[in-house]
């Protein structure tokens, strides 16, 4: 069955494909079928700039237990981050 459920977001980046790193600036992700995954249904994530050729992308096709890890473990880093900031000297500190 065909969702038609598509999140678009803009991205400001870098990312490899098969040609080397490029800029990307657009994620385009959706659940619906995926094109190489052996699932039923799966969370698509396109990673692309759309001034480039349509090949220069990063492509994930994800169950949604996985992307739901994904999405958790990319909140989590970020609030470890948050933890520290950089003092006057250029240093990673902890934040009081």
């Amino acid at each position: 069955m065909c969702t038609s459920i598509v999140e678009i977001v803009s991205v400001e980046g870098s990312g490899k494909g098969a040609s080397g790193w490029f800029p990307v600036e657009q994620a385009v992700v959706d659940y619906d079928h995926p094109t190489h995954a052996m699932l039923e249904e799966s969370i698509n994530i396109d990673v692309v700039n759309p001034s480039l050729s349509p090949g220069m992308r990063v492509a994930l096709e994800l169950t949604p237990d996985s992307a739901r890890a994904l999405a958790h473990s990319i909140l989590s880093a970020l609030e470890a981050a948050d933890a520290w900031r950089v003092d006057h000297g250029g240093k990673r500190v902890r934040r009081p």
